[in-house]
């Protein structure tokens, strides 16, 4: 079992989390992950000082960053650290990131993503608007980096909805694409399940989808239903609610036949020039 992916129902208590996310990852590292999707916001949700936060990160003040690279070496595990709001590497002054880090088993940052696209929506529930350009700039480069169970694309939540985005992963070599998020609950109920299948099976990828699942300050309710899910679209690991582990193993040899049975890829008449080439870490 070398993939992972975390549920959380994270609060506003940055050092709750913190300790919820370390049981959640030990057990995935006693399942025999390797690569484990924590979701997005695991470390705060509801906090309305997220550039407060980020700075503190950015210039070493911060608890999130130590705990994270401490939980991978002392796990033996790569983390995808979910969301975390991190001002550009150059300027801790300006207003951050989501930014999903991939931290390898040293400790070490190995790849580094900054969202694409912003969740910008009305949704009919207890908050009704969201706004993340309010707290959020957009992220400008795709992301894939080499890991040891596969190439790993980088997106998070709202991206979902964007299938030029998983292409261009897939195209960069992708094999895994990790999608931590924190789906509305009605945003959820008509979609997530249909958006994580069709991504997994377009790309022809495994799909590591870490959500959030339960009530978070300020009444609001998210989705959760993580789960890990392979290149013919099969739901390996499914939560519904609640924290959770899930664990499945990456079955390379199923995936090189599935992609030689169908080469999608190859089909491919229309190519989306204007998404930026991706940025490959190996």
């Amino acid at each position: 079992m070398n993939l992972a992916v975390i549920q959380m129902v994270s609060q506003d208590d940055v050092q709750t989390n913190l300790r919820l996310a370390r049981r959640m990852l030990e057990r995935a590292a006693q399942g025999g992950a390797r690569l484990a999707v924590l979701p997005e916001n695991f470390a705060a949700m509801g906090r309305r000082d997220l550039a407060a936060i980020g700075r503190a990160e950015a210039v070493g003040e911060g608890p999130i960053l130590p705990w994270l690279k401490r939980a991978a070496r002392d796990l033996s595990l790569w983390i995808v650290a979910g969301t975390l709001p991190l001002p550009p590497d150059d300027d801790a002054e300006v207003k951050p990131h989501a930014c999903s880090l991939l931290i390898d088993d040293q400790g070490e940052r190995a790849a580094r993503y900054d969202k694409l696209h912003l969740f910008d929506v009305d949704v009919a529930d207890n908050r009704g608007r969201y706004r993340e350009s309010d707290d959020f700039v957009h992220g400008q480069r795709v992301v894939v980096a080499d890991t040891p169970v596969g190439r790993l694309g980088l997106t998070v939540c709202y991206d979902l909805r964007f299938p030029e985005l998983f292409g261009a992963l897939r195209q960069a070599g992708a094999e895994l694409i990790s999608v931590p998020a924190a789906f509305t609950a009605v945003t959820g109920a008509a979609h997530w399940q249909v958006l994580t299948r069709a991504r997994a099976i377009e790309t022809q990828c495994y799909v590591l989808a870490a959500g959030q699942g339960g009530e978070h300050p300020g009444q609001r309710m998210t989705f959760g239903h993580s789960a890990i899910i392979d290149p013919w679209g099969s739901v390996l690991a499914e939560q519904d609610q609640g924290e959770a582990a899930l664990l499945a193993s990456r079955d390379a040899a199923e995936q090189a036949a599935i992609r030689q049975r169908m080469p999608v890829q190859q089909h491919r008449r229309f190519i989306l020039s204007d998404v930026p080439r991706p940025i490959v870490v190996e």
